[in-house]
C-alpha cells in the first residue's frame, strides 16, 4: 500500500517539477543571452539612445 501512495505522489509532483525546471532553463539562458549581448555592445554608439 504504501508503494501506491509514493507512486501517486510521484505522478502528481511529476508535472511541477518539470514545470518549475522549465521556468528555471528559460531564466538561466534569457541571463546568459542578455549579458552576451550587453558584453558584445559595450562599446556600441547606439547604447545612448536605449532609454
Amino acid at each position: 500500500m504504501a508503494g501506491a501512495i509514493i507512486l501517486v505522489l510521484v505522478l502528481l509532483a511529476f508535472p511541477i517539477i518539470v514545470g518549475l525546471s522549465t521556468v528555471f532553463i528559460a531564466a538561466l539562458l534569457g541571463h546568459l543571452l542578455y549579458r552576451d549581448a550587453d558584453e558584445r555592445h559595450a562599446n556600441s554608439e547606439l547604447r545612448d539612445l536605449n532609454i
